[in-house]
């Protein structure tokens, strides 16, 4: 009788040993699967953290220098680094060398920061359009399609042989000559001049 109750109290010794690995083997899959999934969303904010802005963006290429800087000097930088989304239509160091001689240094006077502002901001619109979203919009409004700028104008946009144009308040035209450069809040899209509001 002493030996069947030994037997009978080491089986149920037995199957709680086994219960209580089964149960400390799921607890530490858990914690497992916790610890990798908290890992997961740590590396995807911190992939997102790495994206830059849009300023540093521009300021990581330099076909943009002159852009940065006049961002700079117009007191722009914490607004273009802002939650957004925006699409900016960025001119290039060379879309700044074809205005007359002398017009950067110009706006890059403190006393010429809201002129400088102003131009710059009608550059960039409200809203993330990559291109495949631009060309389509051009297309459905046969051919041409206005978008309204931070600076309150509008420039037209239409398509050539491919490439997106733009029309400026002035009847000036520019070339998109890289398109979706991306930012963690928007899109650039560099152009080959500078467009000029009213």
């Amino acid at each position: 009788m002493k030996v069947l109750k030994s037997i009978t109290a080491l089986a149920v010794a037995g199957l709680l040993f086994a219960s209580c690995a089964e149960t400390k083997k799921e607890n530490v899959e858990t914690t497992v699967d916790t610890e990798v999934k908290e890992t997961s969303k740590e590396m995807a904010m911190s992939n997102e953290q790495q994206t830059p802005t849009i300023v540093g963006v521009a300021a990581s290429n330099e076909s943009f220098t002159t852009l940065v800087a006049a961002v700079k000097a117009a007191d722009l930088v914490d607004a273009l680094n802002g939650k957004g989304p925006f699409t900016v239509f960025a001119p290039t160091n060379d879309a700044f060398a074809k205005l007359p001689d002398g017009t950067v240094e110009t706006l890059l006077k403190p006393e010429n920061k809201s002129t400088l502002a102003g131009i710059l901001t009608y550059h960039v619109v409200s809203g993330k359009f990559e291109a495949a979203a631009v060309i389509e919009a051009i297309k459905k409004n046969n051919g041409k399609f206005t978008v309204d700028t931070l600076n309150g104008g509008q420039i037209t946009l239409s398509l050539k042989d491919g490439k997106v144009l733009l029309t400026d308040a002035k009847g000036g035209m520019s070339t998109v000559v890289m398109a979706d450069v991306a930012a963690s809040n928007g899109v650039i899209h560099a152009i080959d001049s500078v467009v000029m509001p009213k």
